[in-house]
């Protein structure tokens, strides 16, 4: 029986890895076509059969991170059997993704910047943002809070948050922190909803 290896991947998959790579290095609009086929070492035409366009290659680099991230998030919740931790220990993962070399940020955020007003890029990027949203909300849902919406909302932010953080200011601590501040939301929204409008507006304030 022959087994795969890396020679043997397919050029979709190829352009995808050196995708991967040079576009969250580097930046979605900064590196070119010729630079991606390069490091993929396949012909131009094969990008375009593969994908049509640069705009198609982003949307498939960020759908892929897209998948990995939420079956990685989703794999690593399996660790906890309480609602309650299992909520909390989103930013124990993402405090593990901090912790990787080369970490530049959110892929789909640096994208967005890049990305024209409802392209595919953003389509994309906005069913990443809609999945991480839902996760919380179910999570919330899940460990008793009276408003699992509102929560959710709160959570995104600090999820957003620690992400800069942890690029911006070069600190991995950033998710432990955004954690310690979810415990204290989400204690907030299973209390009820008075102490949870409380906490929310002094605890969590939106940054750009």
């Amino acid at each position: 029986m022959v087994t795969a290896t890396p020679d043997r991947l397919s050029a979709r998959e190829r352009l995808l890895d050196a995708a991967d790579e040079l576009f969250y290095e580097e930046g979605v609009n900064t590196v070119g076509i010729d630079r991606v086929i390069e490091r993929a070492g396949v012909a131009k035409a094969t990008l375009y059969n593969a994908f049509g366009s640069k705009e198609e290659l982003v949307r498939a680099y960020l759908a892929r991170r897209h998948q990995r991230r939420s079956e990685r998030i989703t794999v690593a919740l399996r660790r906890y059997s309480d609602p309650r931790q299992r909520l909390l220990g989103v930013f124990d993962v993402l405090g593990e993704s901090f912790l990787e070399p080369g970490y530049h940020g959110c892929a789909f955020a640096n994208a967005s910047v890049e990305a024209r007003p409802g392209s595919a890029v953003v389509g994309v990027a906005d069913e990443y943002r809609a999945w991480v949203r839902s996760l919380f909300v179910d999570l919330g849902a899940a460990a008793g809070a009276r408003d699992p919406e509102r929560l959710a909302g709160q959570l995104v932010l600090l999820y957003d948050g620690a992400g800069m953080g942890a690029r911006m200011d070069r600190d991995p601590g950033a998710a432990a922190a955004a954690r310690a501040i979810a415990e204290v939301l989400l204690d907030a929204a299973i209390d009820g909803p008075a102490s949870a409008s409380g906490v929310g507006s002094s605890a969590v304030t939106p940054s750009h």
